[in-house]
Order: C-alpha cells, then sequence, then structure tokens
C-alpha cells in the first residue's frame, strides 16, 4: 500500500512507476475520488462543529429562535446522513484503486519490458563443459531411479513428481544446509502454516494480483501459501514493535503450492515449472531507512550467493528491469544458476525489498526512541528452492557411467554418501 499524501504529492512519478511495471491503474481516477472523499470529510467535520454549536445554543435561546435552531439541527443530520452515504459509497473504489496502485521502482532499476531485459552484473563459477554425451536431469533421474515423474503424474496431474531414496535425500539435504547456514548467520528459524486467510495475502501484496496463481481453499476461505514469505512477513502484523527489536531476521523452511495458470505449455518437461516444492525462506523486518534497507538487500542476495557458491554451481546475479517487478517491488535482484538442460541460466533465487508498502498493508509499525510510530520496511530473499536447484546439481555434476557426485558440501547431510549409483 502507497501513502496516499505521496501520491497527491507527485502523481506523475506514480503514473510513469506503472506505466514503467505494465501494471494498468487509473492515478487520475484514483486523485478524483480522494477528492471526492476529502470533500465528504471536510463537511462531515463542519457539519459536526455546526451541530455541535448549536445544540449548545438551543437552551439560551427564545422559543422563536430555538425552533429554527431545531430545524436547523435537522438539516444538518440530513445532510450528514448524505455525505456519510456518499463517502461510504467512494470508499470501496478508492480502496480497490489504492491496492492496484504500484510502488515506483528505484532509480537505479533498468527500464524493460520483461525477463529479457534484466540487465547482468556479475557471474561467478565456471560453467562445465562435457567431454561425453551428458544427460539431462530427467534421464540421470529416471536410469538412477531417484525421480519419478511418470506416477508424479498419474496420482496428481501435470508438473507434479515423485524423488525417491537419494533424490529425496539430495533434495532434503540441500534445504538443511540452507537452513543451517542460515542460523549459523544468527537467523532465527520458524516453522510456519500453509494455510493463510486472505488478509494475509492482502498484507504482502500477493491480492490483488496473485488469485490466479493461487491454491485456494473455497470450503474454509483460505489460501495456500506460494512462498514462507507469506506467514513470515505477516508474523507481526497488526503490531507496534519496540524500535531496539528491530531488525528481525527470520529464516523458514515450507512447502509451496503454486497454479501456474498460464504456463500451459511453457517448461513442462522436468522439475523447473511444478505446482509443489520446497523452499528456505529469508525475511527481514528492518526500520523506516532507505540506506539501510539497500545493506540489508546486499546482505540476504550476499546469503543465498554463498549457499550457492558452498554447493560450487555457476551462477549469474541480474538487477530484474521495471517490467519484471510485482507490485510492491522497490528492486528485485535475481539469481540464475546454469542449467545445462535450459542452455543457459535459470532463475533458482529472487531478492526483494518492499520499503513500507508490506507493512503499510499489513499495518506494520514501531515506535521510535522519539516515541513517533512509523511503518517498517521488509526484504525477503529466496535461500534455496527445491527441486529446482537440483537441475544443477545433478545435471552439473555428472559422470561419463551416468552417476553422479555429491557436492562436498552435502555429504555429511547424505550420510557420508559422496556418489549416487544406480542400484
Amino acid at each position: 500500500m502507497i501513502d496516499i499524501k505521496d501520491i497527491r504529492e507527485n502523481p506523475q512519478r506514480y503514473k510513469a512507476g506503472a506505466k514503467a511495471k505494465r501494471i494498468d491503474v487509473d492515478i487520475d481516477r484514483l486523485l478524483e475520488i480522494d477528492g471526492r472523499l476529502l470533500s465528504c470529510r471536510q463537511r462531515l467535520q463542519d457539519i459536526a462543529t455546526e451541530k455541535n454549536s448549536v445544540g449548545k445554543s438551543i437552551p439560551k435561546l427564545a422559543d422563536g429562535d430555538k425552533q429554527a435552531a431545531i430545524a436547523r439541527l435537522s438539516t444538518l443530520k440530513e445532510e450528514e446522513g448524505q455525505f456519510n452515504e456518499e463517502a461510504k459509497a467512494l470508499q470501496p473504489e478508492f480502496e480497490a484503486l489504492m491496492s492496484q496502485t504500484p510502488q515506483p521502482p528505484a532509480d537505479e532499476v533498468p527500464l524493460g519490458e520483461d525477463d529479457t531485459q534484466n540487465v547482468e552484473l556479475r557471474r561467478w563459477g565456471v560453467v562445465r563443459e562435457f567431454d561425453f554425451e551428458w544427460k539431462d536431469h530427467l534421464e540421470l533421474g529416471a536410469a538412477l531411479d531417484i525421480i519419478d515423474v511418470e506416477r508424479g503424474v498419474k496420482l496428481a496431474g501435470t508438473r507434479n513428481y515423485f524423488l525417491k531414496g537419494d533424490g529425496a535425500m539430495l533434495h532434503w539435504a540441500v534445504l538443511r544446509l540452507a537452513m543451517d547456514t542460515m542460523v549459523g548467520k544468527g537467523y532465527t528459524p520458524m516453522a510456519v502454516p500453509l494455510l493463510m486467510k486472505d488478509e494475509a495475502m492482502q498484507g504482502t501484496g500477493y491480492f490483488p494480483g496473485a488469485e490466479e496463481q493461487t491454491y485456494r481453499m473455497e470450503r474454509d476461505g483460505l489460501n495456500l501459501a506460494g512462498t514462507a514469505e507469506v506467514p513470515v512477513t505477516a508474523y507481526h502484523s497488526g503490531e507496534i514493535l519496540a524500535e531496539e527489536r528491530l531488525p528481525i531476521k527470520s529464516v523458514a523452511m515450507s512447502t509451496c503450492f503454486r497454479r501456474e495458470a498460464g504456463a500451459a505449455g511453457k517448461d513442462t518437461r522436468g522439475l523447473y515449472r511444478i505446482h509443489q516444492f520446497d523452499k528456505v525462506e529469508q525475511v527481514i523486518i528492518a526500520e523506516n531507512d532507505e540506506e539501510k534497507s539497500k545493506q540489508y538487500h546486499q546482505e540476504i542476495l550476499s546469503n543465498s550467493e554463498a549457499v550457492m557458491q558452498a554447493l560450487q554451481l555457476p551462477y549469474r546475479v541480474v538487477n530484474v528491469c521495471t517490467g519484471d517487478l510485482g507490485r510492491g517491488q522497490v528492486q528485485k535482484y535475481d539469481i540464475e544458476a546454469w542449467m545445462p538442460s535450459r542452455r543457459g541460466y535459470g532463475e533458482t533465487h529472487s531478492a526483494s525489498r518492499f520499503y513500507e508498502f508490506q507493512a503499510r498493508r499489513m499495518n506494520l509499525r514501531y515506535r521510535t526512541a522519539k516515541k513517533k510510530t512509523v511503518f517498517c520496511h521488509t526484504l525477503n530473499n529466496t535461500v534455496i528452492a527445491s527441486p529446482r536447484i537440483l537441475i544443477p546439481i545433478l545435471e552439473l555434476n555428472q559422470n561419463a557411467d551416468g552417476s553422479v557426485n555429491v557436492p562436498k558440501v552435502l555429504i555429511p547431510y547424505m550420510q557420508g554418501k559422496d556418489v549416487i549409483r544406480a542400484r
């Protein structure tokens, strides 16, 4: 949610921001409705003041004047009802337009229409060149009997799968590595609920906009979260925190659910775009300070890069362009791992900063040392998401005989196993 005062003062900034993000919202209509609401509220305040004054004067008036004053009170009450009804009728449209208004991107965000125009910032690692005919992760998974897509589809429909044996162990190993890394950095681990009320989805900015991507439990009015960002960020919603508690740094591991609506025919093969996966997510709730937010943004990005480097996976970092940003994001960095089967880099992490956007929606505030109440800043980033990360792990660590070397950092989590072989 945006501060309406800032929109009033800088309408062109918000029009340009919406255009850059390719989000359709009528800022002029929003300001028109806002103006009418302000007029209604001002008139209601004037009416309340006059009613109070007239009411106090009645006992002191002569009979003729008293009747005139009573008649005036009646007129004021009628006008009050009319203005209240007008404000009540305008409020839903105002709230809908406000919820659709995107936060303008930071100046350092490159202009662009989609992910093809994201700007590469740096690369890490060396892309492996094979001297044998390599297999993709599904071929490896089937030969090693560690991935079974066929039975996943049989039981749960398209974009579903089973991980078996060493495949399941490898999946859990990367998640445990990510959790241990973050707890070691002082982040508080959290086990979170996966079913979220609409308020939590709205507060974190997923509604409106991501309804079609969300599995909704209609009978109970609940939603399966697509990321632990939702419960962790919303954990303190509606609260006023003490400034000395900030920043609050949390990490959660959860199963995530996404419908992938609109992805028909896209990335249908393999584990890249699936309905259910597990993810370790880091969240920071911070002070209302843009420079500190930028520093925290670099911190959460660095945390994820450290995990990728520990896994020895070549990757690149991109500065996401305006057209590929979400409604609430000020800036986002993606980490993309090299995946032989995609013949290029594929997204594995997204690090986002929001400033006040989510906190305003959730009414998440803190009290400063000067007793002033202000909105928090929020940030989040993937630490690791699996099984997508298994794509580069399996493909880049395969051997000519079809076996797969386990990354050294994961061997302790694999009960000492250093090579996955066919049974």
